[in-house]
């Protein structure tokens, strides 16, 4: 385990010094070659990450290896130290294995891209900050590579920014994820400020110390940044928009990785939360409401990337349930197998956006089940998986989740994620028949839709076998191999005891639900015995709010953006124009009108001159003879 320890630093190494060649050298050297550089660097990170993981998984012994001190500032120790337990060795799995795949898929997907150089600099780079912040064994150092993967994120989703659209969902992810960020930054200076320290072991050992008010407080602030990150109600805005950004950055960032930092850091943060009853509440209400108003607006959408994208909000709003509920295993559990199903999913809709030069929306779409066998049969996979079909990955992680919510006292919880599973198998086999079956609504004159190359097609292979195997590394439930593992991080933790019955009924339920879902997507959409406009006329006003997207974006639009427009340009022409520039300016026509003035006494002829001499002679004359008679007297 030592040699392991210490060549930990290669793990986060690799990908960064890929970023560097690639961005000094991309452009004038490397060009569209950059994927040699990037492709293995990630490679390596993930061969580098399973010793790591087999360590800890064999000893259960935490594996740490400190690099320098940052901030050596009297008692104040910033120490950058790469921490890998159990939980930090799944992240690490999942961040590079995942990475590595998108990597590969993005040779084909981006070919020919101007930009192509940038991008695979873009890419290593977040992959190099995600792996710094699930390693750091501090909330500082947590907190920096939380915002440096922020600004990877912004970077990418921007990254075709001569596109207005894409450059406003950049600016857009980046604004309200500061949102949240401001809140978790408070946080940490809470911690600071209370317990002396930001060092996670002396953390959590001092927790009970604080008083419940104040451990609620950093509790919360904390689960502000997890909101803005993850996803979650209210802030959940961005990640839709998010789709602007190329294919591959919607798997990795948006589906498998970057928005599962704030579950990851809730539940390394677990001994806070715990400590506070009413923050666990909060997290659970706020995962329940994520979770059931995404899986409704996914249903209405026709953008297939928004689709998947309302789904990654509704899943993390899962994984926000079972944290809030203290199911920790179960939260971890569904964010590995969510990994697969959601990345396959990205990576498949980027497979049918190439086949179709680009086009998004579904309604333009159909038969493709002929056109692009391989494609359709992984894309299945992966929605059977994010319906919670048995026995494929999501059912597992899935159902652990609602059982947990039941069994830990929150039935209206657990009855609400039902609901958002059936809208998760309605939305995800619509997606599939709408796409793949039916009659063929696309120009079939000038499109040729047909399977991406082999280097876009591996990707989606290995993805559908994860997707469809994963899950079973937790199964028997709450029994598994999986949960084995992540026990000890959790030590310590109310753990709930859940009868075979209780398991086996949930199952049935949870089964039955995601099977209604698949007939009634089948119903409007395959056999046409329901008509989903007649449907959406019946619903009325539900249907118009869920189309619209429960109002969320109306509603900042009109009492955050608006005002705050009208603010800035009140500042700019009454304060700054009116004042500011105003004073400056005044001056500069002060000094402008007296130099203009004193001008008129230089007219360039010598008796004036003369004369002014002459006149002035006398007047200090004066002055002197007046001065000297008043002395005398």
């Amino acid at each position: 385990m030592e040699w392991i320890a210490d060549w930990l630093f290669i793990i986060p190494l690799a990908p960064l010094v890929a970023a560097a060649v690639n961005f000094l050298l991309g452009r004038w050297w490397i060009r569209d070659r950059a994927h040699w550089i990037a492709v293995p660097a990630v490679g390596i990170s993930f061969l580098a990450s399973i010793p790591a993981f087999l360590a800890v998984a064999q000893h259960h012994e935490p594996l740490s290896q400190h690099l320098y001190t940052w901030i050596p500032a009297g008692d104040f120790q910033v120490p950058v130290t790469l921490y890998v337990d159990q939980l930090t060795a799944v992240m690490l799995l999942v961040v590079t294995g995942v990475g590595f795949l998108v990597h590969l898929y993005s040779i084909g997907y981006m070919h020919g891209d101007p930009g192509y150089h940038r991008f695979f600099a873009y890419l290593p780079l977040f992959v190099f900050s995600m792996l710094m912040l699930v390693l750091a064994s501090n909330f500082l150092v947590l907190f920096v590579f939380w915002e440096a993967v922020g600004l990877c994120s912004y970077l990418l989703i921007g990254f075709w920014f001569r596109r207005r659209s894409a450059a406003d969902a950049a600016k857009k992810a980046f604004i309200v994820n500061r949102v949240g960020d401001f809140g978790f930054g408070v946080g940490v200076m809470l911690i600071f400020v209370t317990l002396g320290t930001l060092n996670y072991a002396e953390v959590f050992e001092r927790v009970g110390t604080l008083s419940a008010g104040t451990v609620t407080a950093i509790a919360l602030l904390l689960f502000t940044g997890a909101v803005g990150k993850s996803a979650q109600v209210p802030l959940f805005v961005w990640l839709p928009d998010a789709m602007e950004g190329p294919t591959p950055v919607s798997a990795l960032i948006h589906a498998a990785t970057m928005v599962t930092a704030g579950i990851f850091m809730v539940a390394r943060a677990h001994p806070i939360f715990v400590a506070s009853p009413t923050a666990m509440l909060v997290v659970a209400i706020v995962g329940a409401l994520t979770a059931f108003i995404a899986a409704t607006i996914a249903v209405t959408q026709y953008d297939i990337k928004r689709v998947v994208a309302y789904s990654t909000v509704s899943q993390l709003g899962y994984m926000a349930i079972a944290l809030g509920t203290g199911a920790w295993i179960a939260a971890i559990f569904h964010l590995f197998t969510h990994a697969f199903f959601k990345a396959l999913l990205f990576l498949g809709s980027g497979s049918v956006m190439h086949g179709l030069h680009d086009e998004l929306d579904m309604r333009r779409m159909g038969g493709l089940k002929r056109y692009m066998p391989l494609t359709y049969w992984t894309f299945l996979i992966g929605a059977a998986a994010n319906a919670g079909i048995l026995p494929l990955a999501g059912f597992w992680s899935k159902d652990e989740i609602i059982v947990g919510a039941w069994v830990a006292g929150y039935p209206v919880i657990a009855l609400i994620a039902l609901a958002a599973a059936f809208f998760t198998s309605l939305y995800m086999f619509r997606a599939v028949f709408m796409t793949f079956h039916g009659e063929e609504r696309f120009d079939r004159e000038h499109l040729h839709p047909h399977d991406p190359s082999w280097t876009m097609s591996v990707p989606l292979v290995i993805l559908a076998v994860g997707a469809a195997v994963a899950g079973f590394v937790g199964v028997p439930p709450e029994q598994g191999w999986f949960h084995h593992l992540l026990e000890p991080v959790f030590e310590g933790t109310e753990h709930h005891e859940v009868s075979l019955a209780t398991t086996l009924t949930f199952g049935v339920v949870s089964t039955l639900v995601a099977l209604a879902g698949l007939y009634a997507a089948a119903a409007a959409y395959v056999f046409r015995s329901v008509s989903p406009a007649a449907v959406a006329e019946r619903l009325g006003p539900l249907y118009r709010l869920a189309h619209n997207k429960w109002y969320f974006d109306d509603i900042y639009q009109r009492f955050i953006v608006e005002p705050a427009r009208a603010s800035a340009v009140f500042l700019w022409r009454q304060i700054d124009v009116g004042v500011i520039d105003a004073a400056v300016n005044g001056v500069a026509s002060l000094v402008v009108w007296t130099s203009q003035l004193w001008r008129r006494a230089q007219t360039g002829l010598v008796a004036n001159y003369v004369l002014a001499i002459a006149l002035g002679t006398v007047i200090i004359v004066g002055a002197y003879l007046v001065a000297g008679s008043s002395l005398f007297r």
